[in-house]
C-alpha cells in the first residue's frame, strides 16, 4: 500500500510539474521572438515525453502487479526467504546464491511466463534492475500471447 501511495504521489506530483512547464511552452511560443518560439515548442514536446514515459511505467507496474497476484493465487510465486539489509534488500551474495535455479528454469522452459517473471524477481534481487526489467516485460509478452 506504502507503494501505491508513493507511485499517485510522484506521478500527481510531475502532472503538476507538466502542466506549469505546459503553461510556461504557450507563454514563450506567444512571445513572438523565434528563440522564444523554439524555447516554447521545446518545452511543449518535454512534457509530451514525459506524460508518455509515466502512462508506460504506470502500466508497466500494474502489469507486473496483476502478474504478482496471479502468481500468488496459484502458489507459485517464490518465497522471499532472503536475509535482508536493514533497508529491506536482501544481501546481494545471498540473491546471486538463489539465481541458478531461476535461470535454469527459463532455460528449461522459455516459453513459460511464470519462469521469466520468476528471473526478474531474482535479476531485481541481485540489483540488476536493467535485466529485471528485461526479464519482466518477456514475462509479459509470453503472458499476453498465452491468453
Amino acid at each position: 500500500m506504502k507503494g501505491r501511495v508513493a507511485v499517485i504521489v510522484m506521478a500527481l506530483l510531475l502532472v503538476f510539474y507538466l502542466v506549469l512547464v505546459g503553461w510556461r511552452a504557450v507563454l514563450f511560443a506567444q512571445s513572438g521572438d523565434p528563440v522564444g518560439i523554439i524555447i516554447g515548442v521545446a518545452l511543449i514536446v518535454l512534457p509530451i515525453i514525459g506524460a508518455w514515459a509515466l502512462v508506460r511505467e504506470i502500466m508497466f507496474g500494474a502489469r507486473c502487479e496483476r502478474l504478482v497476484k496471479q502468481l500468488d493465487a496459484e502458489g507459485a510465486l517464490p518465497v522471499n526467504d532472503l536475509p535482508t539489509r536493514p533497508s529491506g534488500r536482501p544481501y546481494r551474495d545471498a540473491a546471486d546464491g538463489q539465481f541458478p535455479e531461476y535461470r535454469d528454469a527459463v532455460d528449461a522452459a522459455p516459453d513459460d511466463w511464470r519462469a521469466w517473471f520468476r528471473l526478474g524477481l531474482a535479476y531485481d534481487a541481485s540489483g540488476d534492475r536493467r535485466r529485471a526489467r528485461g526479464a519482466l516485460r518477456t514475462a509479459m509478452t509470453l503472458e499476453k500471447a498465452a491468453t
